[in-house]
């Protein structure tokens, strides 16, 4: 089955805690610190892997998780790095943020590696924190913690060329004749499910990359059918076929067909109308004599005025496709080469910095005024209160960060009690 979209969980690793120790010989009752520093956790990696072309290991595997840094050790011995973690995705992978949609990253292009998130820094051991005043610090610094998201992957084909029309109008027959891919054709609706791509070669021109997008149905802007899976492919190509019935073999009206598939690629996104097009006029073998110019005359006379040439063709013999593939190779030449890529939108290392905090009184307690947040609970986590640089610290934390002007805002006066999770303060300006 192919599959093209997938949402998985990744995790990248903790940094690995500071140690606390001291030496300890012969003769040397009071040696000094000598806690190791903890490793650094480990990243996720993503990569481009071209031997791949659907996401359905994703359908297996959902949860990505990197190695944690190691603690740090006596003897100044450095704890040993948390393993990366190395996803292989298709190229043209688009990975988004699951909760809101945006990009975080195009796997295509010159993109073919990024490391997703980083795994936290490792915490220094309790040599770094020894002082004139302060020869034994009992404390070390813990790791940083993990990073974490729930990430939608999606597949969009990289073609240079997508061909689209209703189900049964002959694009599986088209490009297995034109290129050395092999669909499976039947006569039924929805025969083709996967976006079969194959490459095609011309004498005297360059060759391209096409898609035979699976058929379109009405509604498929909105997701009726397989509607979104099949149109998110359309999106990276350059020149849009389309294939229409012209015999009517089905009943087809081939100028209605074509209209529908318009406002179906409009509704999903109005820029691909803006793509260079050309109408693929199938099936005239089938076409009684006499009916031949009749349709392919109404087929000119409708699209060719809007700049949509017209190329009547048979996929079964052959007639008619040379042309239309050197003129489709010409367009090409003509349109910007430059890779479609999605844009980033979503900066997962953004995150700890963006991360808010509230500022409130109490609503229970007189004179106690409430200070919360990701960020500051963070921080209280790798500082050490009950020394006097990380006391500092935390000081310059809270005025730099603009807290000691929302407490004044809010009327706290000296004396009043500060309280930050199951820490508590007396606030002296």
């Amino acid at each position: 089955m192919f599959v093209d979209k997938a949402k998985i969980y990744v995790r990248s690793g903790k940094g690995g805690d500071g140690h606390v120790s001291f030496r300890r010989e012969l003769f040397v009752p009071a040696g000094g610190p000598n806690g190791g520093d903890g490793g650094k956790g480990g990243d996720v990696i993503f990569v481009v892997d071209k031997g791949l072309n659907t996401l359905s290991d994703f359908r297996h595997i959902r949860k990505y998780a990197a190695g944690d840094g190691q603690p740090g050790g006596k003897n100044r011995c450095h704890g040993s790095d948390g393993e990366d973690i190395v996803i292989k995705v298709p190229e043209g992978t688009v990975i988004k943020e699951a909760e809101t949609g945006l990009v975080i990253a195009d796997m295509s292009g010159d993109n073919d590696r990024m490391v997703l998130l980083k795994g936290g820094r490792g915490g220094k051991g309790n040599q770094h924190y020894a002082t004139a005043t302060m020869q034994a610090p009992k404390y070390a610094q813990p790791g940083q913690p993990a990073k974490e998201l729930t990430l939608l992957l999606e597949l969009k084909v990289i073609a240079d060329v997508g061909l689209v029309g209703f189900p049964n109008v002959g694009k599986s027959t088209f490009l297995s004749r034109v290129t050395n891919a092999r669909p499976k054709i039947a006569n039924y609706h929805f025969t083709t499910l996967n976006p079969n791509l194959g490459v095609v070669d011309l004498d005297g021109a360059d060759g391209f990359v096409i898609a035979d997008i699976p058929g379109i149905i009405e509604g498929a802007s909105e997701g009726v059918g397989l509607g979104h899976e099949f149109l998110r492919h359309i999106e990276r190509t350059r020149v849009l076929i389309h294939i229409v019935d012209a015999a009517g073999v089905e009943g087809r009206d081939p100028i209605d067909d074509i209209r529908k598939i318009q406002n179906e690629l409009s509704a999903y996104n109005p820029e691909l109308l803006d793509r260079p097009q050309v109408i693929a006029a199938n099936k005239i073998d089938a076409l009684y004599e006499g009916a031949d110019d009749d349709a392919i005359t109404l087929l000119k006379e409708e699209f060719e005025p809007e700049g949509i040439r017209v190329f009547p063709i048979s996929a079964v013999s052959g007639a008619g496709i040379r042309d239309l593939l050197y003129a489709v190779s010409r367009m090409l030449k003509e349109t910007e080469r430059e890779p479609i890529v999605f844009e980033r939108e979503y900066f997962p290392e953004d995150i700890e910095e963006s991360l808010p905090y509230t500022v409130s009184k109490s609503p229970d307690e007189e004179n106690v005024y409430l200070v919360e947040g990701p960020r500051i609970e963070r921080m209280l986590g790798y500082t050490n209160l009950e020394s006097e640089k990380g006391f500092d610290f935390f000081q310059k934390f809270m005025k730099d960060n603009g807290i000691l002007d929302e407490l004044e805002a809010l009327g706290i006066q000296d004396g009043d009690t500060v309280r930050i999770y199951y820490h508590e303060f007396d606030y002296y300006k």
